[in-house]
């Protein structure tokens, strides 16, 4: 447990801008300096005792390792965990020497972590200095007093053991959420040196310099500058705070100096007020431009301490019905969220991943970026605020308030959450690219989660007092950005909605809603209607869909996303059903202006613990891109296509190659106005591309090789894409896995998923839950095919060469108090070729499989099937076709 108390012995970080010298590199003349601590240390994990702290300790069979580091590795694209996964939660150990250079003598020395997972306990030269509690915040160390000239010992313990009842991570935020708590030194470390007097490091992580603008104009902008100065010396010091404003280019344009006597062991604020004349607005993707801030202290003509920050001349207002209005203009937000994660580095991210991720982003035509779900480390923000992307800056209270998820927060959890806010803003005050902090996500669902996976029952969250002491706080923290909250269930058809629950969404200023549409819950066109209700329901709250989206595995695909239920829990998740789900519902987003934003969940597959989904295991896939950066999805390039002013031009299905059909549908997605298409070098047509989706209807494919190519003139520019795809031989036969999303090989033919169907409902097989194994179907030995089925009243008009076929129909009865009145007919070219089929019957059961078949004559290169209620809905599991 780490109390408030516990907490206060820390000092926290600074985030100012001075580079890391060697120890080589430093002069006492400098007026903070700094040393990397990145390489030298040596790694274990597992032990419980304090041993490993001593100065002594045999640390020789420890692993060698730099950081940013973490010993996690988690995340697998295969339907297995990797053998080379470590999942592991708990204790962590580091140790390195650490010599201090003869220029520093007399500084006061601290030790700054960017971020430790996800308690850190510090010790040096077997003295324990400090610990800090929370994976994401910056924290210092005051070590003046505990090194000694020569080497010295510096011991650090990374504890991420799993939040539960008596762990020593129980009151540590967050306590649940659908992504893993990596643990290790997985930011930078280093060893700053300043004078006893200086720009304060002990507030909270923050800067020590808090810069905002409350009155801007197109000719002025008035610019408030908080600075805090703090004297760890025994003597009064007489002395003068000068801040600068420069333009990007280095050119002062506004100084101010403040004079600042400090007595020993004072700390003081200094409060100025600097003007700049005909501002260049930071304005988001259309010109983030940046100033910067430079705040020196001065003992006479002596520089002893300086802060570089970041300025962005702002002013905002997030409307209910016109969404943001950045400096006057409306700006519609769309954007991706983001983990802090990469395959075959988890959270140990270099400024160099940063960069890359944000290069995504930009190409997405993105103009915002979600913070999920805990702060972000600086060099990330540090590329929002260059990049124009405007920021939702979020506190990892996540999924419940209690470890117990039933019950209310502990004083601890509370004091800790509190704690983690306060470090989440000061850290991060002086971005400008952030324009909202939300003080939680999801709070209420893990008291849901629990009763599920118990079968039902249970009680309701207890998470609103929590949430709203944290909004106060926000609010007191920052009057100048609005707090909000991401709700995932009110007045949603999820199971997860649980009766009795509180409303979450009023208590911050601005509404966030997670709504999957389509995926977990409801139609495809459900989430525009739910948007307006809640406008209606709440009309004076700013409105973001802070998630929405869905799984998207890239070895698995469907001929047509729309021929079965997606296992929004499990598995398959093929590829084109995210393309489909992502297309239907931007559609609604757009037209929807009293949104304030929207943001995509999520620019990369992430790891999770509680996900078996996809084609992965522990993955959560619903990324435009993949965990390990490498893949881009079909769905990306619809929302660059949708976004982006860049010319777009893709074909999907490149991932799709062995296709289980002779005759497909082909998709893509393209900014021009018309794109025209060739197969094997003959034409099939030009077509316009409606809401940037351009689809060739019914496109003949050759057997064996087949070599598409798309082009389109875009800006005057010719554009292609091509793509190459392997038909099968119709002639030997169609197979259709009815009611199914995915196909595959069943009793040695190769199955399509569900395609060329009108009317009818797919379903699957499932059991009482999401979390509960379906039923199993007996008397087949391709128990696959009987997992999905198609149901009512429905036909196919199925692509087929002119001969004689022999039919056979695959069926079950998946209800038995329906079964011994079930029975259907079968129509062949219209002609009934089966009067009564009643599968409980013929096989003798619920749940057991039976097959007819029948033989008919194809003319006109297509067979049409019917099946029509005789004595109830008709249900057909699969459609086989062989030739005679």
């Amino acid at each position: 447990m780490r109390t408030a108390s516990v907490l206060a012995t820390l000092l926290l970080s600074s985030v100012a801008i001075v580079a890391p010298v060697s120890a080589e590199a430093q002069t006492s003349a400098e007026p903070r300096a700094t040393i990397d601590l990145s390489t030298g240390w040596r790694f274990h994990f597992g032990d419980a005792d304090t041993a490993p702290a001593a100065p002594g300790f045999d640390d020789a069979a420890w692993q060698p390792v730099a950081v940013p580091h973490t010993w996690n590795k988690v995340g697998t694209y295969a339907v297995t965990r990797s053998p080379n996964a470590d999942m592991r939660q708990g204790q962590g150990w580091y140790r390195r020497s650490l010599t201090v250079p003869a220029a520093l003598q007399g500084r006061r020395l601290f030790l700054e972590f960017d971020g430790v997972s996800k308690i850190a306990d510090i010790w040096v030269n077997g003295k324990h200095l400090g610990s800090h509690a929370g994976a994401f915040g910056r924290f210092r160390i005051d070590v003046t007093g505990a090194l000694k000239p020569g080497a010295n010992s510096l011991v650090v313990r990374a504890d991420n053991s799993a939040a539960a009842p008596g762990s020593s991570t129980e009151h540590v935020i967050p306590l649940g959420g659908d992504f893993f708590v990596q643990g290790g030194i997985y930011r930078g470390v280093r060893l700053i040196a300043v004078e006893d007097a200086h720009i304060d490091l002990s507030d909270h992580g923050g800067p020590g310099v808090y810069l905002h603008t409350p009155k801007v104009s197109a000719t002025s902008a008035e610019v408030a500058a908080k600075t805090l100065l703090r004297n760890l010396g025994t003597r009064a010091r007489t002395l003068t705070l000068t801040t600068t404003i420069q333009d990007a280019t280095g050119k002062t344009i506004a100084t101010d100096r403040a004079p600042a006597t400090l007595a020993p062991g004072q700390a003081l604020a200094v409060e100025r007020s600097l003007t700049v004349a005909n501002p260049q607005l930071w304005q988001g993707r259309a010109d983030p431009y940046l100033y910067r801030v430079v705040s020196e202290l001065r003992d006479g003509a002596r520089v002893i301490d300086r802060q570089v920050q970041p300025l962005g001349i702002r002013s905002f207002v997030f409307d209910p019905n016109r969404g943001l209005i950045l400096n006057g203009k409306p700006t519609p937000l769309h954007g991706v969220s983001r983990h802090q994660d990469v395959g075959g580095k988890g959270w140990a991210l270099t400024p160099e991943d940063h960069a890359r991720d944000m290069a995504f982003a930009l190409e997405l035509g993105a103009n915002t970026i979600r913070h999920a779900h805990y702060q972000h480390a600086q060099e990330w923000t540090d590329e929002a605020d260059k990049a124009g992307m405007v920021v939702w800056a979020e506190l990892p209270f996540v999924h419940e308030a209690n470890v117990e998820p039933s019950q209310p927060p502990a004083p601890e959890t509370i004091a800790n959450a509190e704690e983690q806010l306060r470090e989440l803003i000061h850290q991060n005050y002086n971005h400008p690219s952030i324009l909202l902090w939300s003080v939680g996500n999801e709070a209420d669902i893990g008291a849901a989660i629990d009763a599920m996976r118990k079968g039902g029952g249970g009680k309701p969250a207890q998470s609103r007092a929590m949430l709203e002491q944290l909004d106060k706080l926000a609010r007191a923290e920052d009057p100048s950005r609005p707090t909000v909250y991401a709700d995932c269930c009110e007045d949603t058809p999820s199971v997860l909605s649980m009766a009795g629950s509180p409303s979450l969404n009023g208590v911050t200023q601005v509404m966030g809603l997670n709504r999957y549409y389509g995926w977990y819950y409801g139609d495809l066109d459900g989430v525009g209607p739910a948007l307006d209700a809640l406008h209606a329901k709440h009309p004076t709250l700013p409105i973001g869909l802070s998630e929405w989206g869905a799984g998207g595995a890239m070895t698995q695909h469907s001929d047509n996303p729309r021929g079965g239920p997606v296992a929004s829990y499990g598995r398959p998740q093929p590829e084109e059903y995210q393309s489909l789900a992502i297309e239907e519902n931007w559609k609604q987003i757009r037209a929807r202006p009293y949104l304030s934003a929207s943001w995509l969940w999520n620019l990369f597959d992430f790891a999770t613990t509680m996900r078996n989904e996809g084609d992965a295991t522990d993955i959560n896939t619903k990324g435009l891109v993949s965990y390990d950066r490498k893949t881009r999805k079909d769905a990306f390039y619809f929302i660059q296509a949708s976004w982006s002013d860049a010319p777009v031009l893709h074909l999907n299905g490149r991932r799709y190659v062995d296709r289980a059909y002779a005759v497909t549908d082909v998709r893509g997605y393209s900014n021009a106005d018309r794109v025209s298409l060739s197969v094997n070098g003959k034409p099939v047509g030009e077509v316009a591309c409606p809401d940037r989706i351009c689809v060739w209807p019914g496109v003949a494919l050759a057997p064996g090789a087949n070599h598409l190519v798309a082009t389109a003139t875009i800006g005057g520019k010719q554009v292609t894409d091509a793509i190459d795809w392997t038909a099968p031989d119709p002639r030997k036969g169609v197979f259709i896995d009815s009611g199914a999303l995915v196909g595959g090989m069943m009793g040695g033919d190769r199955y399509g998923s569900d395609d060329f169907f009108h009317g009818g409902t797919p379903k699957v097989l499932a059991g009482r839950s999401p979390f509960a194994p379906p039923p199993k179907v007996e008397g087949t030995d391709s128990p696959a095919l009987f997992g999905s089925y198609r149901e009512g009243k429905f036909g196919y008009e199925i692509p087929l060469p002119d001969g004689s076929w022999t039919v056979t129909i695959a069926s079950f009865e998946p209800d038995a108090a329906k079964g011994a009145a079930r029975s259907f007919a079968v129509l062949a070219n219209g002609q009934r070729v089966i009067d009564s089929f009643s599968p409980m019957q013929a096989a003798g059961g619920a749940n057991k499989a039976t097959t007819r078949s029948f033989q008919v004559k194809s003319s006109g290169g297509r067979l049409v099937l019917a099946f029509e209620p005789v004595g109830g809905d008709a249900v057909v599991a699969g459609i086989a076709i062989r030739p005679n």
